[in-house]
């Protein structure tokens, strides 16, 4: 590993990824192509920016870790708004690539009942980070750096580069591509998206994919079941955790704060269900928020919902 007193301060998370500004619309019920709900007057709506790596760097940063992002942002309004809202949040973004481009952004609509939504997305080819883009000795002396698989050349590379030096390698593993396994096997802690796992392996049983992935990583492996809560195999070892109950105002960003969360826990050296208790509890409280960023919580919350859920048990 390098020596960090040549490249100025060591970051605890470093974070390469997507980044988003998401338009959140609030709506009475779920859209239908038929019927009653196929047209109907919005409740609310809000601008907020998310991404899975932004969202979960903001998570890390609000419970006390100093983080940096890497990743393209566009030169529209939305990517300078991007910025200067990761900046605010205290997210180092002096390695951010900024392209002639618009930024990524989404199209959310939330079931104002349910709290569970629908995204809608588009991202410019112009924001694919290169490989050679990454700052190999920024990369070489984090704690922990953390990839989702938007930009696989660069995570893979990034995860590649980190791993070789020691550095924890975390994921947000959201779709099946050709380079998955690559992926998988690249980090030292995978944390899927539920429908990965069995797109895989083929088992729908989430105990008996995640063995089966011990062919690609030896390393501890995590699924988020959403509302269900988190699996995770350790070593021969699997923890199941529940979700916390909380009424639910929008589901957006809670995966990607629940892997925040559990960075937290793993650098602290949480046992894994104390870790899954952990970022299932912070992954409850941003449901309870409009937004991705704008529901991140901190750690005095996340504690107070940990304590509510023990005191009433």
């Amino acid at each position: 590993m390098m020596d960090p007193a040549q490249i100025g301060p060591v970051f605890d998370v470093v974070g390469i990824g997507a980044n988003s500004v998401d338009y959140v619309y609030q709506l009475p019920a779920y859209p239908e192509r038929d019927g009653p709900n196929a047209k109907m007057r919005i409740s609310s709506h809000s601008l907020s920016c998310g991404g899975q790596v932004a969202t979960a760097l903001c998570t890390c940063t609000a419970m006390g870790l100093r983080t940096k992002y890497i990743g393209a942002t566009g030169t529209d309004d939305n990517g300078r708004r991007l910025r200067d809202e990761l900046a605010r949040r205290d997210v180092d973004m002096s390695d951010a690539v900024i392209r002639d481009v618009t930024n990524q952004f989404a199209v959310i609509m939330v079931d104002e009942q349910a709290g569970e939504r629908i995204v809608l997305w588009d991202r410019h080819e112009g924001l694919t980070l290169r490989p050679r883009e990454l700052p190999p000795e920024i990369l070489m002396a984090a704690h922990v750096v953390h990839v989702d698989d938007v930009d696989q050349d660069a995570a893979i590379r990034a995860a590649r580069m980190a791993r070789d030096a020691g550095v924890i390698v975390t994921s947000d593993i959201d779709r099946l591509t050709p380079r998955t396994e690559e992926l998988v096997s690249a980090v030292t802690m995978p944390v899927f998206a539920e429908h990965v796992p069995k797109a895989l392996t083929g088992e729908a049983d989430f105990e008996r994919a995640l063995r089966k992935l011990r062919r690609l990583n030896a390393g501890r492996m995590c699924v988020t079941l959403g509302p269900r809560g988190a699996i995770l195999l350790d070593g021969d070892r699997v923890y199941r955790e529940p979700a916390f109950q909380i009424e639910a105002v929008d589901t957006t960003g809670a995966g990607d704060v629940f892997r925040g969360a559990m960075i937290v826990a793993l650098l602290r050296g949480d046992g894994p269900e104390d870790m899954l208790r952990f970022a299932n509890a912070a992954a409850g409280v941003s449901c309870t928020r409009l937004g991705a960023i704008n529901g991140v919580p901190t750690l005095e919350e996340t504690m107070h919902l940990m304590q509510q859920a023990a005191s009433s048990a």
